[in-house]
């Protein structure tokens, strides 16, 4: 038990290293979410935008700029554990790999990386809601931290995909982008017309939605979106784990050891269709003959 549990803080504190050598990303988590979200609280209208909230089945009255505000916090929170997650896999694959070829057990690497993803999406998803708590008070603020928190592991093992699979940085952050947007704009009522298709409910992100706009505006628990969005992060850690797996694997062929000679195994020979070697040719003993003449 302790040699595992020392592989693992062992590795736990190189991907914590990582991360805390990534300085751009700890700028983006002290600006950026409080940029995006002050802007979205202050820049769109505070016209109550009427919806039906499918985790509960009760129709709201919003202001705009709240439930934006809501969005943009998943939004900032989605896109920084993705990136975070994704740089520290690009810039580690080598080295993960080089200590999964000398014998280090993948899976203490594997729990590592989702400790260290879970303690950056933890910290992200508490000042995302500090931040929002500024400008109002939701209605259930730790249901709008665990709807963060499960939005940014689901990205974060999305990032450690990415980082396995893709060959070049600039895909990996253009796909974390793209798929954020496009996941929590489309679910927005006002930006989305057609954010109650039933479409909306296989985005990546649905549940975090769901139980966001419900932590904001309703004093009903949803614990089935938090499970739904649980369900997402389990189908991108799967995802990531064999993205990992294949990127740490040897490159080396894969060549059996010899084994030893046995009734089985028997040693190669000139009447076995196996090659051999030739036997080395020894030097023959000097004969008695030799011997007396070199002693006269």
């Amino acid at each position: 038990m302790r040699f595992h549990l020392t592989r693992f803080a062992l590795a736990t504190g190189f991907a914590l290293t990582e991360h805390g050598r990534n300085r751009f990303a700890m700028v983006l988590v002290i600006l950026f979410v409080p940029v995006w979200t002050t802007l979205a609280y202050l820049a769109m209208p505070d016209t109550p935008a009427r919806m039906q909230l499918h985790a509960t089945g009760e129709t709201l009255a919003p202001r705009g700029n709240e439930l934006t505000e809501i969005s943009g916090a998943l939004n900032s929170v989605t896109l920084i554990t993705g990136f975070m997650m994704f740089a520290a896999t690009f810039s580690g694959n080598r080295f993960d790999r080089r200590l999964a070829m000398a014998g280090y057990p993948r899976a203490h690497l594997v729990l590592a990386k989702v400790t260290a993803l879970a303690l950056i999406s933890a910290a992200v998803a508490a000042y995302a809601t500090a931040v929002t708590c500024l400008a109002w008070t939701p209605r259930q603020p730790l249901l709008l931290t665990g709807a963060l928190f499960s939005a940014g592991l689901t990205y974060g093992a999305l990032g450690v995909g990415f980082g396995s699979v893709l060959r070049r940085e600039v895909e990996g952050m253009f796909a974390i982008v793209m798929t954020s947007i496009i996941d929590l704009a489309l679910q927005n009522p006002v930006t989305s017309s057609g954010a109650d298709n039933p479409v909306m409910r296989y985005l990546p992100s649905y549940g975090a939605m769901q139980a966001g706009t419900a932590a904001g505006f309703s004093t009903t628990a949803v614990p089935r979106c938090l499970a739904l969005q649980l369900v997402w992060f389990a189908g991108a850690a799967f995802i990531a784990l064999v993205g990992f797996g294949r990127s740490t694997r040897s490159a080396l062929p894969a060549t059996a050891q010899d084994p030893e000679p046995g009734p089985e195994n028997p040693e190669p020979g000139p009447e076995s269709g196996a090659p051999s070697l030739p036997t080395p040719r020894q030097a023959a003993a000097p004969s008695a003959a030799a011997s007396d003449t070199r002693a006269h």
